[in-house]
C-alpha cells in the first residue's frame, strides 16, 4: 500500500474512535439515568408488591403484620411521612413497637428522643441500643417529627405524662396518673397499628 492510502486509513480509524466512544458514554448515561429514575420512583410511591400496601385490602400494619381496612383518605399515622423518612419510621416501629405501643414523635421533645436512643436503660429495662446506621435513620425520623425544647428552664421530660407537648395534644382529656402507654388504645383503638388519628366514638 502506498503511504497516502495508509495515512487515509489511519485517519479514518481515528475519526471513528471518538464517535464510538461518545456513543458508549451516551448509552451508559442513559442506562444509569433510567436506573436512577426507577429507583427514586420506587421509593416515592407505594408498590403493589410491597408487604405494607394492597389496593384491595388496605394497609398492612408495620407493627403486627396484620391487614387492616384503612381507607385511602385516612393517613393512619399522625404525620404524613415523606419517602426519605419512611425507612427510619419502619425501623422505629420495628424496634420500639415490638415491646410496647410506639408513640408518635410529636408527644416528646427532640432531646428526650435523643436520650432514649443513647441510653441502654429503657424505663428500668436493659435493652440493646441501636447501632449505626439504623440508629441514624431512626434519629432522623424522630428529630424531624418531634418538637424542639423551647423553654430554657424546662427540664427534659423522661416520661410521656410529664411532657407538655403530650398534654397540649390532649386538651380536655382526663388522663390517668401515671400515664400508661398501654392506655392509649382506650381513645385510639388503632394505636397498636401506629394510627393515632382514628378515635373512639366518644372523641370523634
Amino acid at each position: 500500500m502506498s503511504k497516502i492510502v495508509k495515512r487515509r486509513f489511519r485517519n479514518q480509524k481515528l475519526k471513528g474512535k471518538p464517535l464510538g466512544f461518545l456513543l458508549v458514554i451516551l448509552a451508559w448515561s442513559l442506562a444509569m439515568g433510567w436506573l436512577l429514575a426507577m429507583a427514586t420512583q420506587a421509593q416515592g410511591a407505594p408498590s403493589t408488591t410491597s408487604s405494607h400496601w394492597s389496593p384491595i385490602t388496605g394497609h398492612r400494619s408495620l407493627v403486627t403484620g396484620h391487614w387492616s381496612l384503612v381507607t385511602d383518605s385516612e393517613i393512619g399515622t399522625v404525620d404524613v411521612v415523606p419517602a426519605q423518612q419512611r425507612l427510619g419510621q419502619e425501623l422505629y416501629l420495628e424496634n420500639c413497637a415490638s415491646c410496647h405501643i410506639a408513640l408518635p414523635p410529636a408527644v416528646l421533645p427532640t432531646q428526650t428522643w435523643r436520650n432514649l436512643l443513647e441510653d441502654s436503660q429503657h424505663y428500668g429495662v436493659q435493652i440493646k441500643p441501636l447501632i449505626d446506621p439504623p440508629r441514624i435513620l431512626v434519629w432522623r425520623y424522630l428529630s424531624a417529627f418531634s418538637r424542639p425544647q423551647l423553654l430554657e428552664d424546662e427540664q427534659i421530660p423522661y416520661r410521656v405524662g410529664s411532657s407538655r407537648y403530650f398534654r397540649a395534644l390532649h386538651p380536655n382529656v382526663k388522663l390517668p396518673k401515671p400515664v400508661q402507654i398501654g392506655s392509649c388504645v382506650t381513645c385510639h383503638p388503632s394505636a397498636s397499628d401506629f394510627n393515632f388519628r382514628r378515635l373512639t366514638q366518644e372523641w370523634e
